[in-house]
């Protein structure tokens, strides 16, 4: 008997993203948590500037575009004005570890009730495949023709390891690599915005997720170095659980 499966309703538009991109993966696993709580009539989406504002596109749901890096701000805005609502950002690598890295951080420090969904690909995607603050060590981008040289560069942004030391209410790293990894994401996901639920403070879940065209491999190849390189450096699990 075939197996008919149903779009979350949160979901409209087929999405925009390029073929192999995790993008498209994230967006169903958030609307999908959303409608398992009973709240995608109430959830307010945030996003700012990079190829995770392409979620606006086929989000069916009351959402906002803030300006770049500036989301957590916006959301922390909404939040207090409308606290019953759910609140979430969803903002990529280049927007949140970047010109965003202090709205975070602050966010953060202050113990919103939002949840953050942070997309880490390692690039910024949507201006040509720049170097991020989260590009590894040794990976050629358009700014690093040779390979990022942390003795020039620095070294990748951990942004779970630098949260957790402001003691928010939930952490977590996971990744879309494979069903096993997709299937405890969404776990993560719940945990976040079940912590906003009661009231507990700041969530956030970064999600390693591959750039076929910036990374110029086949999808095939970019969820394999999701699994085999990306991971080793920024390790899955759970940073900061609930109620610690």
């Amino acid at each position: 008997m075939a197996v008919t499966r149903v779009k979350p309703k949160l979901i409209g538009e087929n999405n925009q993203y390029c073929s192999g991109c995790g993008h498209g993966i994230l967006n169903r696993l958030v609307a999908e948590v959303l409608e398992e709580l009973g709240r995608a009539d109430d959830a307010i989406l945030v996003t700012a500037v990079g190829c995770a504002c392409m979620m606006n596109e086929l989000w069916q749901g009351d959402n906002m575009q803030a300006a770049h890096g500036r989301a957590p701000a916006s959301a922390t805005a909404i939040k207090r004005l409308r606290p019953e609502n759910i609140v979430f950002t969803y903002q990529g690598d280049g927007d949140l570890s970047s010109i965003g890295i202090a709205e975070i951080l602050h966010a953060t420090a202050r113990n919103e009730k939002f949840t953050t969904i942070f997309a880490n690909n390692g690039v910024f995607g949507m201006t040509g495949g720049q170097m991020a603050p989260t590009t590894l060590v040794g990976q050629k981008t358009t700014t690093t023709h040779f390979g990022r040289d942390p003795q020039f560069t620095g070294m990748p942004v951990k942004i779970v390891e630098l949260l957790a030391t402001l003691k928010p209410a939930y952490l977590a790293r996971g990744s879309v690599d494979s069903i096993k990894n997709i299937n405890t994401t969404k776990k993560y996901i719940r945990n976040a915005f079940e912590a906003q639920i009661d009231s507990e403070g700041f969530s956030l879940v970064e999600v390693l997720l591959p750039c076929p065209t910036n990374w110029h491999l086949t999808p095939e190849q970019a969820l394999e170095r999701v699994g085999s390189t990306v991971e080793a450096y920024y390790p899955l699990g759970e940073v900061v659980k609930r109620g610690e």
